[in-house]
C-alpha cells in the first residue's frame, strides 16, 4: 500500500521528530528525510509531499491525516487527494428526506481501546427529536455532551453496536486483513444486524473511508453483504443516521476506556501520539509487556518504540 499527500509546513518538524529514532542514513533523490518503521517506509520530499509505503501505511498515514484535520482544517482522503470545500448545495444530498440507516466507527486511530462500530435507523418522524439534541458529528461534540445525549438516542432510535476488543484485533490483524478491511467487515456486520430487526430503510449511508469498489472487494469472502450503500465523505454532517451511529460508538468507546482506566487506576491517553508512547512505558513497568495485548492495538507503530 502506498499513500502520498502534501503535508503542511507546521507538521513537517513534528513528523521528523516523531520518526527521528528510525531515521535512515541515506535518502532517495529529492528527499529530505526517510525513516523505516517495521514494514512501513516514510519519506518526506523537498516538494513537501510525504509518502507512506508498506503493509501498515494506512495506520501511519492516518496519524498525520488526523493532525491535518485537527490542526489545519485540511480534509485529505486515504488516496492523498485533498477534499475541496464544496458549496452547501453541492454537499446537500437531502439524505434526511428519507428513512435512513447509517453506520460509523470509533477507535481505529487510538492505540488503546477497542474498535466500536454502530448502525442506526432514523425515520423522518424522529428527525425533530434529534435536531433538538443538536445531533452531529461526534468528533465535534465534547465527551461530556456525548454522555448526556447518547443514552437518549439509544432509548429512542433502533441501533446495533459491535465491539472488536484488543485481544481479538491483535489476533486478526495481518498483511491480508488491514485496518480498512476490518472496518469494512464490521460495518457490514452492524448493517446486517440492524436489517434483521425488520426495518426497511429507503437509503443506507456509510461515511466513505475507502473507495466503494475497494469496500466491496474487502467483502468478497463474506457470505452476506449489504449492497446499494450510498458512500459519502463527511456523512455525519449530512445524515442523521450516521451522526447517531457516530455518537453511540463514541459513547460506548468512552465507557470502555473508563472501565480500563478504573482497572489501571489512571487515565488512559487517546490517539497515538507521544503521550501514548510515555504511557506504554508506565504500563510495562506496572503490568509487564504482555499486558499490552489486552488493552492496545499492537500493530500501531507506538509498539515499536518500546525501550
Amino acid at each position: 500500500m502506498t499513500i502520498v499527500f502534501k503535508i503542511s509546513d507546521n507538521l513537517k518538524p513534528k513528523l521528523i521528530k516523531y520518526y527521528e529514532p528510525l531515521k535512515k542514513e541515506k535518502t532517495p533523490p529529492y528527499a529530505v528525510f526517510q525513516a523505516q518503521e517495521a514494514d512501513t517506509t516514510i519519506t518526506l520530499y523537498e516538494s513537501g509531499k510525504v509518502m507512506f509505503q508498506g503493509i501498515s501505511a494506512d495506520i501511519d498515514a492516518n496519524i498525520w491525516l488526523d493532525l491535518e484535520k485537527k490542526l489545519n482544517n485540511r480534509d485529505i482522503d486515504i488516496t492523498g487527494k485533498e477534499k475541496k470545500e464544496k458549496t452547501k448545495k453541492e454537499i446537500n444530498y437531502h439524505l434526511n428526506n428519507y428513512n435512513t440507516m447509517g453506520s460509523d466507527e470509533v477507535g481505529t486511530g487510538d492505540y488503546f481501546g477497542p474498535i466500536i462500530v454502530s448502525a442506526t435507523y432514523v425515520t423522518k418522524e424522529n428527525q425533530s427529536f434529534l435536531q433538538d439534541l443538536k445531533v452531529g458529528d461526534s468528533k465535534k461534540i465534547t465527551d461530556e455532551r456525548i454522555k448526556e445525549i447518547a443514552p437518549q438516542i439509544m432509548q429512542k432510535i433502533p441501533y446495533v453496536t459491535i465491539k472488536l476488543d484488543n485481544e481479538t484485533y491483535n489476533i486478526t490483524y495481518n498483511s491480508e486483513l488491514n485496518m480498512n478491511k476490518i472496518k469494512a467487515i464490521l460495518h457490514n456486520k452492524v448493517l446486517l444486524a440492524l436489517l434483521e430487526k425488520d426495518i426497511k430503510p429507503e437509503k443506507i449511508v456509510v461515511d466513505q473511508f475507502v473507495n466503494p469498489r475497494k469496500y466491496y472487494e474487502y467483502l468478497n469472502n463474506v457470505p452476506q453483504k449489504v449492497t446499494n450503500i450510498f458512500f459519502t465523505p463527511k456523512a455525519e454532517d449530512q445524515c442523521l443516521a450516521v451522526a447517531c451511529a457516530s455518537i453511540i460508538s463514541r459513547y460506548v468507546f468512552l465507557k470502555e476506556m473508563a472501565q480500563m482506566a478504573q482497572e489501571l487506576k489512571q487515565e488512559i491517553p487517546k490517539g497515538a501520539g507521544p503521550q501514548v508512547d510515555a504511557f506504554i512505558q508506565t504500563i510495562i513497568q506496572e503490568k509487564g509487556q504482555d499486558y499490552l495485548s489486552h488493552i492496545a492495538k499492537l500493530n500501531f507503530k507506538n509498539t515499536n518504540k518500546i525501550k
